[in-house]
């Protein structure tokens, strides 16, 4: 509880000093500026324009003020304490951006020390509502080197530390994600290549084995082409018009027998006087 009521006492810090009780005083030391004698010689009706505006300011019509603080400047360029609360004007807008030249050229151009500690806490405000915390961090140091003991400040400067701790912590994790991130990819990458490289070598090796085969058929079927021929070799051609031994024996025994019955039949006719005629049966 205590915590959350010091950070809403940072965020209510965060208001932009006004000028409205120090106006007197920031125009009776403007004499004391080493710059052109135009800027000290701030004319009733250019205070008079001023305080119109401050009166719009409380009352919180900030547009209008806005109105009443640049025709105050375009009567006197110089007037300074215009351009702050002009700025102060804007920042109420929530036009951070453009609040901030009016504040600069404030810092750089006031001797007043108080006025610009005033103008160095305002840069530091508005410095965090761009999210600018390190060079916040800068103004509000600024501001406390020419007012040591303005709290207000010192809070805001606590602030503004914590939330460059939080900013750089969560750019931190973000880069270490992004990096995580990363290396998921190239992880998942090689992953991927592993495994189409393995995929690859079981196509290369299930290749491998299936021409293995086909070559284990072709050399069985060679070798059974190879033992058909032996085979072919090793049983004799038959050649034609050639008689084995047997049957050469067959035929020899039955032209023998075939004669017997011939000369048997010749020398029977011889007996009887019949010429008989000789005819082979082969």
């Amino acid at each position: 509880m205590k915590n959350k009521m010091k950070k809403q006492l940072y965020i209510l810090f965060l208001l932009p000093f006004i000028v409205f009780a120090q106006e007197q005083q920031v125009e009776q030391k403007q004499g004391s500026n080493k710059e052109p004698e135009e800027e000290v010689k701030i004319k009733l009706a250019d205070k008079q324009v001023l305080r119109k505006g401050n009166d719009l300011y409380r009352e919180k019509k900030y547009a209008d003020a806005e109105a009443k603080y640049k025709k105050a400047l375009q009567q006197n360029k110089y007037y300074k304490t215009a351009y702050y609360n002009l700025s102060n004007t804007m920042y109420s807008q929530d036009k951070f951006k453009e609040s901030l030249p009016g504040y600069e050229l404030v810092a750089k151009t006031t001797d007043d020390k108080e006025f610009k500690a005033q103008t160095f806490h305002n840069i530091g405000n508005v410095l965090i509502k761009e999210k600018k915390y390190a060079k916040a961090i800068s103004a509000y140091k600024n501001s406390l080197r020419l007012n040591p003991k303005d709290d207000e400040t010192r809070y805001n400067l606590a602030l503004a530390q914590d939330l460059l701790k939080n900013q750089e912590n969560k750019d931190n994790k973000d880069n270490k994600e992004n990096e995580d991130k990363d290396q998921d990819k190239d992880q998942d990458k090689k992953d991927q290549n592993s495994e189409n490289k393995e995929e690859q070598g079981d196509e290369d090796q299930k290749d491998q084995e299936q021409d293995k085969g086909e070559n284990n058929e072709d050399k069985e079927d060679q070798d059974k082409g190879g033992n058909n021929e032996q085979e072919n070799k090793q049983k004799p051609k038959p050649e034609p018009n050639k008689l084995s031994q047997q049957q050469i024996q067959q035929l020899l025994e039955a032209m023998n027998n075939e004669e017997n019955k011939t000369q048997k039949k010749v020398n029977a006719k011889k007996a009887s006087g019949q010429k008989v005629k000789q005819e082979k049966d082969w």
